[in-house]
């Protein structure tokens, strides 16, 4: 399951990227401000995307990577060069992008309602 800031314009692009290249049907969406989020989270404020795996919780750049690492090729590939890399220069990278992402990339007033084609893979 993927949770994501379901009002960040950036955010809902890589959900839809996702979705491109999910073929298998893995992944699962919900915004970060959906009641199952709420419910999952607590009170946990966070400001990236939330990867809930077999009961691990990952967030911000291990989310990426994960998320990454299950999509078609290149993907895969991808995010085991990524993975090599200093985790402090993954996680400077991914924090300076989500501390700017209205700002650079714009946000909506309420979450994205997804294609009908793609509905049954949010939950709300």
């Amino acid at each position: 399951m993927i949770l994501f800031d379901g009002v960040c314009h950036l955010c809902n692009g890589f959900v839809q990227f996702v979705l491109k290249r999910d073929k298998g049907g893995y992944f699962g969406f919900a915004p970060l401000q959906s009641a199952f989020a709420v419910a999952r989270l607590g009170a946990v404020q966070l400001d990236s995307i939330v990867v809930v795996e077999g009961g691990e919780v990952f967030h911000a750049e291990a989310a990426a990577l994960r998320v990454l690492a299950r999509l078609s090729a290149p993907w895969p590939a991808i995010a085991r060069i990524a993975g090599v890399l200093p985790r402090p220069l993954l996680a400077w990278g991914y924090r300076l992008v989500a501390r700017h992402r209205y700002q650079w990339f714009g946000r909506e007033d309420q979450c994205m309602l997804p294609l009908p084609e793609w509905k049954g893979r949010f939950l709300e």
